[in-house]
């Protein structure tokens, strides 16, 4: 088998092929997601230009002895709600498939829907983590108080983090349902009763809320960027104050302080590029200057979420 950068080496290629389309791509080892950006009008010329890229990719895979796979492809519109309502396209011919357009897709286990209001990633994450907690539940008489904490950890703590920056802005009612599983399973191990208060509880167990616990990795993914430990793509998002012409006399230049760009859409604050400097300029300056280590930094940041 290919190790990692033979496998790098022996796909580069890919990219060429979906540039010399007029299209862009991003890879995770096998998976691979092709898009394009295009006004409503050219929903029709985008589709066909789609579809010729896919048949470049294959003529390329079969050239190299890979496959794909034209019956799993997922494709999709993304978009507001008035955006979508005016494209009429539900389906195009790929290859040998005729594939229907979804109104939402997985992309390495994170649900993305048409909107981008990340509604249906946060119902799969519920269904999974009660399901979860409805096993946990039938052997919590047999297991230890660490073992409770490890298997709840492991089964549903991690299912709440995994990719959680991308909730970032999400609406509060998704965030509350999201805060009712962490509830749920801070009472399936401290057998807190149905309507004692949590807060106590989920400081006892070093917890922080579904929001906070957003924040920290945003802001833990800030502090990666400015200290060269996040790849280019994200880094190049983080940009000091002290290092902008005409800025650098500013009083936040001296604290590390994050330009924060312009936007005026609910999709633009979402982005890393916006959510991840206003997150990082609303810190004390005697944490944003932090230089110890990433250690040291993000406890000091948990300590402090916990008292904001």
């Amino acid at each position: 088998m290919l190790g990692p950068l033979l496998f790098l080496l022996y796909t580069a290629e890919l990219f060429d092929v979906v540039a010399e389309c007029g299209l862009s791509a991003h890879t995770y080892a096998d998976d691979t997601q092709v898009y394009l950006s295009v006004p409503n009008a050219e929903a029709s010329t985008a589709v066909q230009r789609f579809a010729v890229c896919v048949g470049r990719i294959e003529t390329w895979m079969g050239s190299n002895r890979l496959k794909l796979n034209a019956d799993k492809t997922q494709v999709i519109w993304v978009g507001t709600r008035q955006q979508l309502s005016k494209v009429d396209i539900k389906e195009l011919q790929l290859l040998s498939a005729r594939v229907v357009f979804s109104d939402a897709v997985s992309d390495l286990g994170v649900t993305i829907d048409s909107q981008l209001n990340m509604s249906a990633h946060v119902a799969a994450v519920s269904r999974s983590c009660f399901f979860q907690l409805r096993q946990l539940r039938i052997i919590r008489d047999s297991l230890s108080l660490d073992a409770a904490k490890t298997l709840v950890n492991a089964f549903v703590g991690s299912r709440l983090d995994y990719c959680n920056s991308l909730l970032a802005g999400a609406t509060g009612i998704l965030l509350t349902k999201l805060q009712s599983i962490q509830n749920a399973a801070a009472r399936l191990i401290t057998r807190t009763r149905k309507f004692d208060s949590i807060t106590p509880v989920l400081r006892d167990l070093h917890w922080l809320p579904i929001r906070r616990r957003i924040e920290f990795k945003i802001a833990t993914l800030v502090y990666k960027c400015l200290n060269g430990l996040a790849p280019p793509y994200l880094a190049d998002d983080c940009i000091l104050v002290s290092t902008v012409p005409g800025r650098r006399h500013l009083r936040s230049a001296d604290t590390r302080k994050l330009c924060v760009p312009s936007n005026n859409t609910n999709y633009g604050s979402r982005t890393f590029a916006v959510c991840g400097p206003t997150i990082w300029n609303g810190l004390p300056d005697d944490l944003r200057t932090v230089d110890d280590s990433l250690l040291t930094f993000r406890r000091k940041l948990k300590t402090y979420l916990f008292g904001v």
